[in-house]
């Protein structure tokens, strides 16, 4: 299943589950507008690795994506851009994700990992919106995607979502 998690303000990934569905009727996937859900930071407390395992604690509206992610083939974030990044919405989202990891670590080459929660995990890709720096999101979605032990599947400008769609 592909999980497209949109926080634009404009609604953008509307566009882009509309051409995945009509470019590929027999593809899974859920649209999630999150730009209205209420999803708070993450508070940096560790629970969801040692007192409620698998769990974040904050309870609002963010508990649903994060199951919908522990079993997604990947997750896109669609989002506006803020400084050349991700708008404050879509990193609550992927601040968040952590409960999808243990606190467990094992090396991966020369670096440290945490060992993943799940067998299955997403790749990740990011579709942004307004003045994002490429080259910086492309190296922030690769290392989200190798914290939980899978690839980034691309950043792609919403001019471009054809393109992205042809990812999925």
């Amino acid at each position: 299943m592909i999980l497209l998690i949109d926080t634009t303000e404009k609604k953008n990934g509307k566009q882009i589950a509309s051409a995945l569905k009509n470019q590929f009727s027999q593809t899974e996937y859920e649209y999630i507008d999150a730009g209205e859900l209420n999803i708070s930071h993450c508070l940096g407390c560790n629970y969801c690795w040692l007192k409620t395992p698998g769990e974040c604690v904050v309870k609002d509206d963010y508990e649903p994506i994060l199951k919908k992610m522990s079993v997604s083939d990947q997750v896109w974030l669609i989002t506006d851009t803020v400084f050349g990044s991700v708008s404050y919405k879509t990193k609550n989202i992927i601040d968040r994700v952590m409960p999808l990891a243990t606190m467990n670590l094992h090396m991966v080459g020369k670096q440290m990992r945490h060992i993943t929660r799940y067998d299955k995990n997403p790749k990740w890709g990011i579709v942004y919106c307004g003045e994002g720096d490429r080259e910086y999101l492309s190296l922030f979605c690769e290392r989200i995607a190798i914290n939980f032990a899978e690839r980034s599947v691309g950043v792609f400008p919403i001019e471009e979502y054809e393109e992205a769609i042809k990812c999925m």
